[in-house]
């Protein structure tokens, strides 16, 4: 699936066929096979990446998954524009890799484990179209919640960003916390989110001036995605940046707590 105003053909020196190629390598990265990406650097666009990362995502729909949401990259901290100014990709979310908070996931079932504490926005109602707006985001947005994205570490060699883009920039699930309804005249940038492990606080991270707008990265996501024909739909859930970013190397409790938005928590065993 290319962009609309985009020749498959022709997109940047990468050919039709190179893509099929590159679909069914990072088709099978996503299921476990080790992937040197270093000739590919420089190869690709980011519009290639998000072409491929979309196959990718119909190939795990074609075998019986289903698509729960989405995440928002490049949006916070030293990450941000780390691919360009404004350029924030998408990736997106299996339904069954949302965990509830308080479960527990095998750690030797994810490669080159970590974590980010993140929010997650649910969405109330669809959103889609190129001339989305911060406005439209925040009303389409039914609540919201504390959580965790999972990362997998899945590429191997000298990666890129468009090779990062086209690997789902290394998502592997997201763990939510309770839900609770969008707050009414809530200054986001008053948060403060602690993380610990096993009890004992490792980090703790002020919003105020680490991440991006949240109702401004979810409209930028809807109208990266109607690039491509595509949208968010109503039940949803989205995240939009990490606060904190660990790596997880051994069986622990991490716990995060994002105050008056409430705590999350995930056992790796």
């Amino acid at each position: 699936m290319y962009p609309a105003d985009v020749d498959p053909d022709s997109k940047n020196g990468i050919m039709h066929n190179d893509h099929a190629v590159l679909l069914e390598r990072f088709w099978r990265a996503s299921t476990g096979s080790p992937f040197d990406v270093t000739a590919l650097n420089g190869k690709l666009s980011i519009d290639d990446a998000e072409a491929i990362q979309l196959d990718v995502l119909d190939r795990w729909c074609t075998r019986g998954e289903s698509l729960g949401g989405w995440k928002v990259g490049l949006t916070s901290g030293t990450s941000r524009d780390a691919f360009g100014k404004g350029i924030r990709p998408f990736g997106f979310v299996l339904d069954n890799r949302i965990i509830p908070s308080d479960d527990e996931l095998n750690i030797a079932a994810i490669r080159h484990c970590g974590i980010e504490n993140e929010l997650c926005f649910v969405l109330d109602r669809d959103l889609r179209g190129r001339s989305v707006t911060a406005e439209m985001a925040h009303a389409a947005v039914g609540g919201v919640a504390p959580a965790f994205e999972v990362n997998e570490t899945r590429l191997s060699g000298e990666s890129d960003g468009p090779c990062r883009v086209a690997d789902n920039l290394s998502q592997w699930g997201i763990v939510v916390g309770p839900v609770t309804p969008l707050p009414q005249n809530f200054d986001w940038s008053s948060l403060v989110i602690a993380l610990s492990r096993d009890g004992v606080e490792v980090e703790r991270v002020a919003a105020r001036g680490h991440i991006d707008d949240h109702f401004e990265s979810l409209a930028t996501l809807a109208r990266e995605l109607a690039k491509f024909d595509r949208g968010l739909k109503g039940g949803q859930r989205v995240i939009t940046g990490s606060f904190t970013r660990q790596s997880v190397r051994e069986p622990a409790r991490w716990e995060a707590d994002f105050g008056p938005l409430g705590r999350v928590a995930i056992r790796f065993k």
